[in-house]
C-alpha cells in the first residue's frame, strides 16, 4: 500500500493512473476504521481499478474542541485494516498540508445544511464541504463512497459536487449495523459498557416508529413523542428528532414514503446519530 501525505503527491499519483485509463474509487474517512468503512472499501474495490482511502481528522468540522481532542485516533490499527483490504493508496495529509498558513477559503452548501446537524453544530457542514472539495480535487476519483448513516452529510456533499461541477460521482452505501442494531460509528468505542448496552434502543425505536407509520400513524408529533421515550428507558438525551423529505431535507408535518427520520442522541458525552427511511 502506497502512503501519500501531501495534496501534490496525491494528485500526481492520480493523474498517472487516469492517464493509464484506470478508474479510481475514493473513501474519505477520519480514521478509527470499522466494518462500515470496510463495506465502503469493498464496494469501491469491486467497481474500480484503484481504491484510495484518506484519513484526516478535519479540524474545520468540529464546533466542539473537546470532541476534536477526544476523537479516536488509531493509525497503526487503521493501516492494518487497509493492508488486509488490499487498498492501493492511503492518503494521510497533515492539517498543515491541508490548511497552510494563509488559508482563508470555505465552501457552504446553503439551505440543505441549515437544519438538524447544521442547527446543533454551527459551522460543521462548511467544514465538511470545504475538506471534501479539497480531497476530491487532490484524489480526482471517478466515484467517492459515503455511508448513509450520515444522511444529511451525504445530501450536503451531493449538493456541493453538483453545484461546483466536480467530476466525481457520489455514491451512498447502506449503514452497517452490529447484530443488536447499533449503527457502526467511530464514536462507539467511547461508550461505556452500560451505554453500549443501552444504545441499540435508538434503532429499536426507529424501526417501531416506521412500523407504526405503515399501519397509519403519520403525525410527526406523535412519532416524536414515541421516540422521546428513550429518555425514560435509557441514560440518553435526545438532541433532535426530525422527519424530512429524503431529497430536499425539508421538515415534514406528516410522514410518508418520501420521508426519512433523522435523530441525534447523547449518551453521556458521546453523540450518536442515526436515520431510517420510511419507504
Amino acid at each position: 500500500m502506497l502512503v501519500l501525505r501531501t495534496p501534490s503527491e496525491m494528485t500526481e499519483w492520480s493523474l498517472h493512473e487516469i492517464k493509464q485509463g484506470r478508474s479510481i474509487g475514493f473513501i474519505p474517512t477520519m480514521g478509527a476504521l470499522h466494518d462500515g468503512h470496510v463495506a465502503l472499501m469493498e464496494t469501491s474495490l469491486l467497481h474500480n481499478d484503484r481504491t484510495v482511502v484518506s484519513i484526516f481528522v478535519n479540524p474545520l468540522q468540529f464546533n466542539n474542541q473537546n470532541d476534536l481532542q477526544t476523537y479516536p485516533r488509531q493509525i497503526e490499527a487503521d493501516m492494518n485494516v487497509l493492508t488486509v483490504a488490499n487498498i492501493d493508496v492511503l492518503y494521510i495529509p497533515t492539517p498543515e498540508a491541508m490548511y497552510p498558513e494563509g488559508f482563508a477559503s470555505s465552501v457552504s452548501a446553503g439551505k440543505i445544511s441549515a437544519s438538524m446537524e447544521g442547527v446543533h453544530r454551527p459551522g460543521h457542514f462548511d467544514g465538511v464541504a470545504t475538506v471534501v472539495v479539497k480531497l476530491l480535487n487532490a484524489v480526482r476519483p471517478d466515484v467517492a463512497y459515503f455511508g448513509l448513516k450520515d444522511f444529511q452529510q451525504l445530501a450536503v456533499i451531493r449538493q456541493v459536487v453538483r453545484d461546483l461541477d466536480i467530476a466525481s460521482r457520489i455514491v451512498g452505501v447502506p449503514t452497517i449495523r452490529d447484530a443488536d442494531g447499533l449503527a457502526l460509528s467511530s464514536r462507539n468505542v467511547r461508550l461505556t459498557t452500560n451505554q453500549r448496552t443501552q444504545a441499540p434502543v435508538i434503532y429499536k425505536l426507529l424501526t417501531e416508529i416506521v412500523a407504526s407509520v405503515r399501519t397509519g400513524t403519520v403525525d410527526v408529533t406523535s412519532l416524536r413523542n414515541k421516540f422521546m421515550t428513550i429518555e425514560s428507558i435509557a441514560d440518553a438525551v435526545v438532541e433532535y428528532f426530525e422527519v424530512v423529505d429524503s431529497v430536499t431535507l425539508q421538515e415534514q408535518t406528516d410522514a410518508d414514503n418520501s420521508s426519512v427520520i433523522c435523530v441525534a442522541v447523547w449518551f453521556g458525552d458521546v453523540r450518536l446519530i442515526d436515520n431510517i427511511s420510511i419507504a
